[in-house]
């Protein structure tokens, strides 16, 4: 399966709000607890500072999207978060890795200069090791700092990187 990462579409917005959607309902990896719907993911994704894109070429199908915006303001401005999202059929196809990559560079061309990640939840093995393996670094470990679907308090471990 050939991809390509490029900034979403108008057309892309379906299969993103169809991704975006399954994370949120699996309940253990985003903060969100609400879903999108065409109108509001067109909203969200036009208000984040770059929101790309992971579509298979022979098909047109949505695999994966990320999301980079600023994780502050001001004097802090110059320091991002990024989300990702990899649809359930299409994991462990290493999409996940090419979207962090895609998503340096994007931040780097946007004038940031460190990608934060501020929840991180503990138990994403995946994630973790794929962020370790690309050269961020845990700040630590904030216990309880993320509820999950079944109600449970887990850790996060925040995470960055310069870029």
């Amino acid at each position: 399966m050939e991809l390509v990462i490029r900034r979403y579409g108008p057309a892309d917005l379906p299969g993103m709000v169809g991704v975006w959607n399954q994370v949120v309902e699996e309940g253990i990896a985003f903060p969100q607890e609400e879903c999108l719907d065409l109108e509001s993911g067109r909203a969200f994704f036009a208000g984040q500072s770059y929101s790309g894109v992971a579509v298979e070429l022979d098909t047109g199908k949505v695999a994966g999207l990320y999301i980079i915006h600023p994780n502050n303001v001001g004097r802090c401005g110059h320091i991002c978060n990024a989300s990702y999202a990899v649809s359930a059929v299409h994991r462990g196809l290493h999409i996940g890795e090419k979207l962090v990559l895609d998503s340096l560079e994007q931040g780097r061309g946007l004038g940031f200069r460190i990608l934060q990640f501020n929840a991180v939840v503990e138990s994403n093995t995946h994630a973790r090791h794929l962020y370790e393996r690309l050269g961020f670094q845990q700040l630590g470990t904030i216990p309880g700092g993320f509820r999950q679907k079944d109600g449970e308090y887990v850790n996060i471990c925040p995470y960055y990187r310069t870029l």
